[in-house]
């Protein structure tokens, strides 16, 4: 037999006795000592090391339907990227299509859309709107089309603001442990603070406020940074944005109390800060009314 043959059958039990158990004790041999100690445990890898979800890219193929025209739904389409392949804001899309919250779409539903020379005739300015986002256009427009089963309408009203807690409300946690530097409310230049803005050092752990699913968790709104929303029983939302980094993806379950992020000062803040919302369907609460006493 050619010695590198040989050579190379000998190979795989060498390296099952390198790799495998020690070798047999010798004849008055006693048994090496045991280490007490254990290997270091590794750190465990952020979640946003994932790949982030990306929805579903819209091919604009609408057809002509008696003058209409129509797109039909696809698997993994939302209605936010709908919207933006034919240059249309999404609540118009979901006003036009009599869409009740919370906004679900089922694969082959038939949307309407404005025509062609409706959308091109609008100023720059108006078809820009096509492509502005808000918390309230993630929560009603960022989930992709399923089969499943349309649930029930929730609350029709239009997005609205309140300061006060209705009777049924969930209970909530702090989210972190921060002074309020910014309340809910208005706010100069005619600007409205939805939530309220809490003082951090970076990378301070941010923990789900209530049990969930992850509804959305990137950084397509610019001035929120990194931002995590929260789907809650009975119609209830959590925001929490400027996070340095995401420990969570969408459609992930956490419980109250779970580290979805860690804080730090992305979007249009000058220092590390949590942007706190608490919403009950489209409207805007004030998260103080419905947080514990500290």
């Amino acid at each position: 037999m050619p010695r590198a043959i040989h050579l190379l059958l000998l190979l795989p039990p060498l390296l099952l006795a390198s790799c495998g158990s020690p070798p047999p004790l010798q004849p008055g041999q006693t048994p090496p000592r045991a280490s007490s100690a254990s290997p270091a445990a590794k750190p465990a890898a952020p979640r946003n090391e994932r790949p982030a979800w990306v929805a579903r890219k819209v091919v604009p193929d609408a057809r002509e339907v008696n003058g209409v025209r129509i797109h039909t739904v696809k698997n993994g389409e939302t209605g936010i990227a709908i919207a933006r392949a034919y240059g249309v804001p999404w609540p118009e899309l979901a006003a036009l299509n009599n869409l009740e919250p919370p906004y679900l779409l089922r694969i082959g539903d038939k949307l309407r859309l404005p025509s062609r020379q409706t959308v091109e005739a609008r100023p720059i300015e108006e078809r820009a709107k096509a492509f502005s986002l808000d918390v309230d256009t993630l929560i009603t427009g960022s989930e992709p089309a399923s089969r499943a089963p349309r649930p029930k309408a929730a609350d029709t009203s239009p997005p609205s603001r309140v300061a006060s807690a209705p009777a049924d409300a969930l209970t909530f946690l702090w989210p972190v442990d921060g002074r309020v530097i910014s309340g809910f409310g208005p706010k100069s230049a005619g600007r409205f603070n939805d939530g309220i803005n809490l003082k951090v050092s970076a990378g301070t752990p941010v923990r789900a406020a209530a049990s969930g699913t992850v509804a959305y968790a990137g950084d397509a709104i610019t001035g929120f940074g990194n931002l995590v929303l929260i789907r809650h029983e009975k119609g209830w939302v959590t925001a929490y944005g400027h996070n340095e980094a995401l420990l969570v993806a969408r459609g992930d379950k956490v419980r109250a109390g779970d580290p979805i992020a860690r804080a730090g000062s992305t979007g249009a803040v000058a220092e590390p800060q949590l942007h706190f919302e608490i919403r009950r369907g489209r409207t805007a609460l004030d998260p103080t009314t419905l947080l514990p006493g500290r």
